[in-house]
Formats: C-alpha cells, sequence, structure tokens
C-alpha cells in the first residue's frame, strides 16, 4: 500500500486520500525450547571452550546471540549479579539477572583469556594470547558451532529457536538448573 500511495503522490503527482485500512493482527507463536537434558547435552557435546562458555551464558542470563557477543567486563555488575545489556532489542539497554554460577563461570574463563574488554574474544589468536585481539568472537563461528552440536546430538528444533536464548529465560530461574552438570565439562582443554 505504501509503495502504491509513493507512486501516486511523487510520480503522479496526484493528492492521496488515506483509506482506512484494518490491519490484520500479529501472530505470535511459542518457540520450540530445549529441554533441561538437551541443553545439558549441549554443553557438554560443545568442545571449544570459548563456545561451552557462551553457550552456558547466553542460556543461563536468556541473551540473545548479538547481546552475548556484544558483553564487555565493564557490563558486568557483579555486586548486584546483573548485566548491563547494551543496544538490546530495539535499541535498548536492560539489565539481566546473573545467577552466582554464570558469575563463577564467567570469571574462570576471563583467567584463561584475560582480555581487558571483551567477555568473548575473538578466537583467531586462541585464548591464550586472546587479550591481543581487537574483536569478539564471531557471529558466523559461533551460529556454525552450535548448528553442528545440534545436528551431532540429534536435536529437531526449528534453527531459530536454538541460537536464540530467550524462550529459556523463565526454565533457567524456575527449573534451578544451572551448573547442573557444567562443573564435569569445565575441566577441559583451553582450546
Amino acid at each position: 500500500l505504501y509503495g502504491l500511495k509513493f507512486f501516486y503522490t511523487k510520480v503522479l503527482n496526484k493528492t492521496w486520500d488515506d483509506i482506512p485500512l484494518i490491519k490484520p493482527p500479529k501472530t505470535t507463536r511459542i518457540p520450540d525450547i530445549l529441554s533441561i537434558e538437551q541443553v545439558n547435552q549441549l554443553f557438554a557435546a560443545t568442545n571449544r571452550l570459548s563456545y561451552k562458555v557462551f553457550f552456558f551464558t547466553i542460556y543461563s542470563m536468556g541473551l540473545r546471540l548479538g547481546e552475548g557477543i556484544k558483553l564487555t567486563v565493564g557490563d558486568i555488575d557483579s555486586v548486584n549479579m546483573r548485566v548491563h545489556i547494551r543496544d538490546a532489542k530495539g535499541n535498548k539497554d536492560r539489565l539481566a539477572p546473573m545467577p552466582k554460577n554464570t558469575l563463577r563461570v564467567l570469571r574462570n574463563f576471563w583467567t584463561v583469556h584475560k582480555h581487558p574488554h571483551f567477555i568473548f574474544p575473538s578466537r583467531k589468536r586462541g585464548l591464550k594470547n586472546a587479550r591481543l585481539v581487537d574483536l569478539p568472537l564471531d557471529r558466523g563461528g559461533i551460529q556454525t558451532a552450535m548448528k553442528t552440536v545440534v545436528k551431532q546430538l540429534g536435536i529437531k528444533k526449528k534453527s531459530h529457536a536454538i541460537p536464540c536464548a530467550t524462550a529459556m529465560q523463565h526454565i533457567c530461574w524456575k527449573q534451578g538448573w544451572i551448573l547442573l552438570n557444567y562443573r564435569k565439562s569445565w575441566a577441559m582443554s583451553a582450546s
């Protein structure tokens, strides 16, 4: 309709009387979500430490992929146990609650890479030299790692529901599953 209005008013230079149209309501769908068992399998099957910690962080705090990538050291508020999410959906900032176990995992991960700014620095120089890079983790690398693990586990969910963890937020808090089997898998090599 807007294209027709533009053509009519700008190209033909004619007046346009608005036609009162009723817009159809937006449909909302309940997203496919992973079970607690599937989430634990996902963490256990992820081989790279940086991806494992990234997946754990976004699922435990209900963050979107882009929100997790942009996390910086200064965004972590360990006193109030929350994270400042900058430029979230709709270019708005928000605060997300941070479980104690997530803070512990992030602190352990930071001692491995020690980047002064990024929580999840790029893997281009490996974790030992990650403090020297000036970019965060690559979105494509994260998505590829997630798709690989999901395929390996045989999880049959719609792909858009898996990398985006916002549907998991209330489950994470209500079920109390955070860090169920994660301690066992933390003792992996820092590759």
